[in-house]
């Protein structure tokens, strides 16, 4: 456990130090200032980076209520049928909260 403890601690500071350093300013909307194109592509771009703020925010939450259920000692156990998930399924994704068949079944 203390293995993934401290992979998911490690992740979990990389990920925050990304959220830190990354400059999320809007699009510039002067006509003046830029083409039309050029500010279709900022637009996208700032969509784009929007998207990977909010997955990096996901993985963070996840990231924590893995420690969480490290914590209280129900890590490794599925949330649904409370069956233990397979090591392989957690050495793949270390915050994975459903065994492979919950997982199917609740379409995740």
């Amino acid at each position: 456990m203390d293995q993934v403890r401290e992979k998911l601690l490690t992740e979990r500071a990389a990920i925050v130090t990304a959220l830190e350093t990354n400059d999320h300013k809007p699009v510039e909307l002067d006509q003046t200032a830029v083409g039309r194109l050029t500010r279709m592509d900022a637009m996208q771009a700032q969509a784009l980076a929007q998207n990977v703020r909010r997955r990096r925010q996901q993985r963070v939450m996840a990231i924590a209520k893995a420690l969480l259920r490290i914590d209280e000692d129900e890590y490794g156990y599925c949330l649904s049928c409370a069956d233990t998930m397979d090591p392989k399924r957690l050495e793949i994704d270390a915050t994975a909260e459903y065994c492979v068949a919950c997982a199917e079944k609740e379409g995740l």
